[in-house]
């Protein structure tokens, strides 16, 4: 998942600053407010998902206002039940939502307020690496890099450079991969070189039929595909419900 050039901020505002901080620094970038309060419990759950989401986009300021102590502001946009967000661009609301919401959806207001421009990965291995080293927080070069080495059988090269992002689930996935190659126990797609999504449906049938640890690490693997390629083909979230119809 690549991001825009320039960095996201997480910032707190009031109903004293709300103009300054959102109206008018929207004219430069796009500025996400979070209506939420302390004794919200969707707001709490929102907040990290919001959090991250705006990080990896980039490009926006994500602002706060705690709808208690900054009535008037909240008043003024009618926010009547929270978490309620709303992206400001050129002075207005240019979209919005309201309730807990999935990450996919997020992901779709914030490209309805902010596109993202993003830069062509180069395809080789050496200038994937050199990207690395100059970006070592560019998540997408890290997966693009690790495709290449699992595919390539350089498990232990993909195993040190995952372990660079933990926390990212398409490097979760290719991780099980690994796993599942030093035991032999990969699914024949993808063996055979098809494509991650056309294997989908094969992977989430082993699911069904498998013990652990196997259906644990073909879930991740599932949950992987579904994730390094939900943004150029949304389509791909349909999987989700099958995965998890599998699971339970």
């Amino acid at each position: 998942m690549g991001a825009m050039n320039h960095e996201s901020a997480i910032i707190d505002v009031t109903d004293l600053t709300f103009q300054s901080a959102v109206i008018d620094a929207s004219y430069d970038a796009p500025v996400v407010v979070d209506f939420w309060a302390a004794w919200c419990g969707p707001c709490r759950a929102l907040a990290p998902t919001l959090e991250q989401a705006v990080h990896e986009h980039g490009g926006i300021t994500l602002a706060k206002l705690d709808v208690d102590a900054n009535q008037q502001v909240a008043a003024a946009f009618g926010i009547s039940g929270i978490p309620a967000v709303k992206g400001f661009r050129d002075g207005r609301v240019a979209a919005e939502f309201v309730g807990l919401q999935p990450r996919a959806r997020i992901d779709a207001f914030l490209g309805e307020l902010a596109p993202r421009t993003v830069a062509a990965l180069p395809t080789g291995e050496k200038d994937l690496a050199t990207l690395l080293e100059i970006e070592p927080d560019n998540v997408s070069a890290r997966r693009a890099l690790a495709t290449l080495l699992v595919k390539a059988r350089r498990l232990g090269d993909a195993e040190q450079l995952l372990a660079g992002a933990p926390l990212d689930p398409v490097c979760d996935g290719l991780r099980a991969r690994v796993e599942a190659l030093r035991d032999d126990a990969l699914p024949a797609s993808l063996q055979n070189g098809q494509p991650d999504v056309a294997a989908l449906p094969e992977i989430i049938d082993a699911v069904r039929v498998s013990a652990e640890p196997s259906r644990s690490r073909l879930r991740r693997i599932a949950v992987g595909i579904i994730e390094a390629e939900r943004e150029r083909d949304p389509g791909v979230e349909s999987y989700r419900a099958d995965l998890a119809s599998a699971l339970f």
